[in-house]
């Protein structure tokens, strides 16, 4: 995997912990996060092509899945990865997560887990 050019995680995330989380790891991989906690902004803000864009699936303030979809069909977001987070007895949100075009979708512990080399991959950093 080639190193992106934007070292920025965006994150559409209301959890303070996942915050926390997600800070830390972007730090530990060399990159900056922005926060995104509105639709509209979550567009405009990964038109800098984010090296990837995270999403809380329960987030529903932001109607997740539609944004999802937006970016996938959006030509201007080509290439950018979105990864989303979830409760692991959400089977059925996370088959339309996936529908909706996120290239990844896994429960909140294994997101926490992984997260620190998700994005070390994902900025070049290994």
């Amino acid at each position: 995997m080639q190193k992106p050019a934007n070292k920025t995680v965006l994150a559409v995330v209301s959890d303070l912990f996942f915050s926390a989380k997600i800070n830390e790891a972007a730090k530990r991989a060399g990159a900056a996060v922005e926060y995104a906690t509105e639709a509209s902004l979550v567009l405009e803000k990964a038109r800098s092509k984010p090296m990837v864009i995270i999403f809380d699936l329960n987030f529903e303030a932001v109607k997740p899945l539609d944004l999802i979809a937006s970016l996938k069909s959006d030509s201007t977001y080509k290439g950018v990865s979105l990864i989303g987070y979830l409760s692991h007895v959400q089977g059925e949100l996370k088959q339309k997560a996936q529908e909706a075009g996120c290239d990844m979708v896994m429960p909140k512990s294994a997101f926490s887990v992984n997260l620190p080399q998700i994005l070390k991959r994902h900025a070049g950093v290994f």
